[in-house]
């Protein structure tokens, strides 16, 4: 009945059109009403207290960088840069999108801001070189679901303060399988374009690919600087989102110069915005997770799976099933914040290793923003490049089928997270 009661009043919520912050403040004290455990000094208490963590922290310096760089020219350089390296080849802008995709994935964590940028960059050169639109449109979104994967992430961050589980671990865990999931949208570009009769531009120079190299190095240099910087112990994940910021101002501002002093205004307002919609959220959700402990939903859960709790494959794969259902109609925050406190006990009481299960959750919940109904950074790509939301769910299926198909591999070979992390934090 407990949760009935919750998710009875979750979705009843959501369904009246309650923005989902709102919804699970509902549900949480439909669930204290329940318990017989209603006090609003208590709701307020868990609402402070949701949103009072330093390595939350991280999450408004992140979207902040994300921004910045955006705005300052450092995701046009990057883009430049892969042009220059494979844009002559068949398809190529197909694999200038995947490229800059994870890199752009190394800078920001978002990814609503690197599939606004890498539309507005290469969507309209993709239609212009004769691909598909809907193909092309679907490619982009599939790639800027890498953004939560490749650190720094803001989904990382977040399952990690609500799991208790290293950002610095998860950070470090994540790196192979964001690849991973490139490498998957890499071949399946490469299957889809294998017949289509485009002429590719020439190929550039060594000089050109110098100077493109050149442009990009300072942008390059972010990710090189968090990742040895998490590795070496120099700062924690929350002065990384800092110093990403900082650095990501400084070239913009100073190298570049493509950010004056008075957009700055506007970028800052823009991460402010996004960040107090992603705060409160998280504010919210701490209501539930702390009654989801006292009417011990997770006991309630494991009796659900405890015909797969013998087998650790079974389980997760049981559990990234769930999640992908989830994940048709509910954002990757919310659901990050709902699910964590109920799964993680269960992952314990299995043995499973909370690093690699948060890196799976986490590729579930991006791969989440891709698909229908509700596809977040479907509709960013839908509404930056003017595109019907149809043609792009069209187009993101192979690629979508790709990504989980890579999630699933995981599943069944966990060395494939396990092996790299050990090899990366030592």
């Amino acid at each position: 009945m407990t949760i009935v009661v919750f998710v009875g009043s979750l979705l009843l919520a959501m369904a009246m059109g309650i923005p989902i912050a709102f919804s699970l403040l509902a549900s949480g004290v439909a669930l204290m009403w329940h318990l017989d455990l209603f006090d609003a000094q208590i709701l307020a208490q868990n609402v402070i207290g949701g949103a009072d963590s330093f390595p939350l922290l991280a999450v408004p310096f992140f979207m902040l960088a994300g921004e910045i760089m955006n705005v300052g020219g450092l995701s046009k350089r990057i883009v430049d840069f892969a042009l220059a390296l494979v844009g002559h080849v068949k398809g190529g802008l197909g694999y200038v999108t995947i490229m800059a995709g994870c890199l752009l994935s190394a800078l920001s964590g978002s990814a609503v801001a690197d599939a606004a940028a890498l539309t507005a960059l290469l969507l309209p050169m993709m239609v212009k070189a004769g691909h598909d639109k809907a193909r092309a449109g679907g490619l982009i979104a599939a790639t800027g679901v890498i953004g939560p994967v490749i650190p720094p992430s803001i989904g990382l961050v977040i399952f990690g303060v609500a799991a208790n589980v290293s950002i610095s671990k998860l950070f470090l865990a994540a790196i192979v399988p964001g690849l991973l999931i490139g490498g998957a949208l890499w071949i399946t570009w490469a299957w889809l374009v294998r017949r289509e009769k485009i002429v590719p531009p020439p190929r550039k120079s060594g000089g050109e690919i110098f100077t493109a190299f050149r442009k990009a190095l300072w942008a390059l240099m972010l990710p090189v600087i968090i990742l040895v910087g998490l590795r070496m112990g120099v700062f924690t994940p929350t002065e990384a989102a800092v110093v990403a910021a900082v650095y990501a101002l400084f070239v913009s501002t100073v190298v570049y110069r493509e950010l004056s002093w008075k957009d700055l205004y506007t970028v800052f307002v823009g991460a402010a915005k996004t960040s107090a919609i992603v705060m409160f959220l998280i504010a919210a959700a701490m209501v539930s997770a702390w009654l989801i402990t006292v009417a011990d939903l997770p006991s309630k859960v494991v009796g659900l799976l405890q015909p797969f709790m013998g087998n650790q494959i079974l389980l997760m794969i049981a559990i990234m099933v769930l999640v992908m259902i989830v994940g048709t109609a509910m954002d990757m925050t919310p659901t990050i914040l709902i699910l964590t406190p109920v799964l993680m006990p269960i992952v314990k009481a299995a043995g499973i290793d909370p690093v690699y299960f948060g890196v799976l959750f986490i590729i579930n919940n991006s791969i989440g923003l891709v698909t229908p109904p509700v596809g977040t950074v479907l509709n960013v790509v839908a509404g930056v490049g003017k595109i019907s939301m149809d043609d792009v769910t069209r187009g993101v299926v192979p690629f979508m089928i790709a990504e989980f198909a890579v999630m699933f591999l995981m599943v069944l070979f966990p060395w494939l997270v396990t092996g790299p992390a050990r090899l990366f934090h030592g």
